[in-house]
């Protein structure tokens, strides 16, 4: 039993010329995926999309949503569930790690 934990061990620690799954590896799409508030906000869902109009109004682009703060949402009158799953979503996406699914449009 010890002796097939080596022979794991040394497999996993040791580089090896295999590849690994190209499942591991993201490829770019030759897709891009254009977003703006009113796909941001569909994409967060949970009655958020029913501000759309007055986020636009008051910002009209995506990335000075990206950046605004709570009490800025609060004057707007956007309920505190509401601007708390906004700024969620909205530092989710600075960092990479979400984007709203939206139809895809092909360059």
């Amino acid at each position: 039993m010890i002796s097939i934990w080596r022979q794991i061990s040394r497999t996993i620690s040791s580089p090896s010329s295999t590849p690994l799954p190209s499942r591991f590896f993201s490829t770019s799409s030759p897709y891009v995926v254009k977003v703006g508030i009113p796909e941001f906000l569909n994409g967060i869902g949970k009655g958020v999309e029913g501000h759309v109009e007055k986020l636009e109004s008051e910002f009209g682009d995506l990335q000075k949503l990206l950046v605004v703060r709570t009490l800025k949402l609060k004057k707007l009158e956007i309920p505190c569930k509401h601007r708390k799953l906004i700024l969620k979503y909205a530092h989710k996406y600075r960092l990479g790690l979400w984007r709203p699914r939206s139809d895809m449009v092909k360059v």
